[in-house]
């Protein structure tokens, strides 16, 4: 018994004594996590029941030159509930009359609200969408609606607010315009002025506030202010005028929705400076409509067809190897070289014609012939002149993803005999339109081939913090005389060659049709031919204001593909629109000029006005606007008919006059 009752009390001095270690060792731990790794454990705490939030910056705006809005960011709200926070007294009392509100705003019938939010609360639901994507003026309205209007302790409002990126203009010039966008994954998509200049100028600073977590999903701001101050983004003046680029988006738009075109692209520059005035770019949907896809006008690196012809015949009119008289063989429209025919449009062929004749007819032949009878010993003679050009380079203009062009020469793959004959008629190679019209800017402005520029200036409320200049890119692409014979024949173009359709008398234009084979290595082109239509220019053509280039991709060839009858009429149309619908202003140089009968005629007048306050002057024989100015000033109402002098007054001279007085003159 005694042994038994001695093991019995062993197993609780064993115990007592595990526990005594037990206690011991709690009372260790308390004391370490008190004493030594307190900090540690309470920045810990800190740390989960606070956070901080990204105040996310205003982006700026994209401006066009007139000053007209481009791109704005607007906030954008979701409005949902805690369908748990309400009481239950709140909750009934309100339900209906939330309902109710929100049935006038979204047309939805109540009921569909009644049940919604009754199904939410059964569901422990606490984030119901009510509304989604509103504006702020239907913010503050769908706020104060009952229920909601008090606030997320006692009524559940939930607000959710993001910002969108908004195009005042609509479609016009979006893709140009541009965007910046983020997936999920952190990768960004840039396109156009927005998208090159985004990360730079427009994106701004993010702030951070600190919040602490007081639960149900809630948080409050720790402090009065942010822990870091959100910066705006700057705003970009952009170098587009919307009247122009209304005028290039529909001229373009009708006319490829009538030759029920795959997609083309406009644009217009400043011959002066490059600034880039209308870029617009468009593409056929499913449905047949017409949208802005893709920067076609940047990107598209394409052969360019007989666009081309006015550099090929540059090259050999500056290489002096021919003139514009060198008598050139077209054949009857067919001739053969290396084994390959070429041909021309014009059945039955131009027989013997000059040079500039060739390019003013558009003649494959003509161009062939010249640059295969001069440059095939040397062709690098021929590559290496068009490189000086910088032809063979992208011109590095601010918006991403600008198409390489493409001059093969000797040693590259896709060079052959019939290479050189090829690209004299602007096949074997391949420009983007921005490149092409680069160069005939140059043609325009007396040599000088200037970069295409979209920015105007980078600025903060009133004050310039960037702006952009004009470019360089080669100082002179040619002598005097090959540019002057070169103007003389793009204008004849357009007067007595291909683009004789455009002509008129009122209006100057100078250019270069084109049109290509697309696609013409695929199995079925015989039975589906697809073509590029193009023009370039510059109007007016003796002191060109604006250069221009048009291409339309794969016009309905049942109603044309030519670009005298394609593109042609658009870069008419855009030009005389402009010219009759934008204003224009005529800079005066020389403002110090001196007429002694104006100046008499002036100080005339101003000693009347300074001398008769409230007595009628004489005004007989004065000008009838000058009259009109003088009398108005005292505050009398004139009324006269006609313009000229004045040949009688109604109040006589020296005659104390009222205010609103009515003088009649008679002219």
């Amino acid at each position: 018994m005694a042994t038994k009752e001695n093991n019995i009390l062993n197993r609780l001095y064993f115990v007592s004594g595990c526990m005594f270690v037990f206690a011991l060792a709690v009372v260790f731990k308390l004391c370490s996590i008190q004493f030594i790794q307190g900090d540690q454990y309470r920045d810990l705490a800190d740390k989960s029941a606070t956070k901080n939030v990204v105040i996310p910056a205003n982006r700026g705006n994209v401006y066009s030159a007139n000053g007209n809005l481009l791109a704005t960011s607007i906030p954008k709200y979701d409005i949902r509930i805690d369908a748990l926070t309400p009481s239950n007294a709140r909750f009934e009392k309100y339900l209906k009359p939330l309902s109710d509100s929100l049935s006038k705003y979204t047309g939805k019938p109540s009921s569909y609200y009644q049940k919604g939010i009754r199904k939410a609360r059964a569901n422990k639901n606490r984030y119901y969408l009510l509304v989604r994507d509103i504006g702020y003026s239907d913010y503050l309205r769908v706020r104060d609606f009952p229920m909601l209007n008090l606030g997320a302790f006692k009524g559940g409002l939930i607000v959710e607010q993001t910002t969108k990126r908004e195009h005042p203009m609509g479609a016009i010039a979006q893709r140009s315009i541009g965007y910046e966008r983020f997936d999920e994954d952190g990768n960004a998509t840039r396109a156009g002025i927005d998208g090159a200049f985004g990360a730079k100028y427009l994106r701004g600073d993010d702030g951070e506030r600190l919040k602490q977590k007081i639960g149900k999903g809630q948080w409050k701001p720790v402090y009065d202010s942010n822990q870091k101050e959100p910066k705006d983004g700057y705003d970009v003046f952009t170098t587009i005028d919307v009247n122009i680029q209304d005028i290039v988006h529909h001229s373009l738009l009708g006319q490829l929705e009538h030759y029920e075109a795959e997609h083309g692209c406009a644009i217009i520059m400043d011959v002066k400076t490059g600034e880039v005035k209308a870029i617009s770019n468009l593409a056929k949907t499913k449905d047949g409509h017409y949208y802005e896809k893709r920067n076609y006008a940047v990107w598209e690196s394409h052969e360019p067809g007989s666009t081309f012809k006015v550099m090929a015949l540059m090259v050999a009119l500056e290489d002096k190897v021919i003139d514009t008289s060198t008598v050139v063989d077209t054949k009857k429209g067919v001739k053969r070289f290396y084994g390959r025919n070429i041909y021309d449009s014009h059945h039955g062929g131009y027989g013997e014609i000059s040079a500039a004749r060739a390019l003013e007819v558009s003649s494959n032949i003509g161009l062939a012939t010249l640059i295969d009878e001069h440059y095939s010993k040397q062709p690098k003679k021929f590559i290496n002149r068009i490189k000086s050009w910088n032809l063979h380079e992208p011109l590095g203009v601010s918006i991403m993803g600008e198409g390489k062009p493409d001059i093969p020469e000797p040693g590259d793959k896709k060079w052959s005999k019939n290479a050189l004959p090829s690209m004299a008629y602007g096949y074997n190679l391949s420009l983007t339109p921005l490149q092409t019209l680069t160069f005939y800017n140059a043609i325009a402005n007396g040599g000088e081939m200037v970069k295409p520029r979209f920015i105007k200036a980078v600025k903060e409320f009133d004050k310039n913090i960037e702006t952009f200049d004009k470019e360089v890119i080669n100082q002179k692409i040619c002598s005097n005389k090959t540019l002057n014979e070169i103007q003389e024949i793009l204008k004849n173009v357009v007067v007595r060659g291909t683009g004789k359709k455009l002509y008129s008398k009122n209006f100057s234009m100078a250019g270069k049709t084109g049109t290509a084979q697309t696609e013409y290595w695929m199995k079925d082109w015989k039975e589906n031919k697809r073509y590029i239509s193009s023009f370039a220019g510059y109007f007016p053509a003796e002191n060109p204001k604006y250069s221009c280039i048009v291409v339309i991709h794969k016009p309905s060839i049942k109603k044309g593909y030519y670009g005298a009858d394609v593109t042609g009429p658009v870069f008419k149309r855009i030009a005389q629109k402009i010219y009759t619908e934008t204003p224009l202003v005529d800079e005066v140089n020389v403002i110090d000029f001196k007429n002694s009968i104006v100046d008499n005629d002036f100080e005339t007048y101003y000693d009347v006005a300074q001398t008769y306050k409230t007595i009628m002057p004489n005004v007989v024989g004065m000008p009838a606007m000058d009259a009109l100015a003088l009398l108005e000033n005292m505050g009398l109402k004139v009324k006269m008919d006609g313009a000229g002098v004045v040949k009688n007054q109604s109040v006589n001279k020296g005659i104390k006059v009222k205010r609103n007085q009515v003088v009649v003159l008679d002219i």
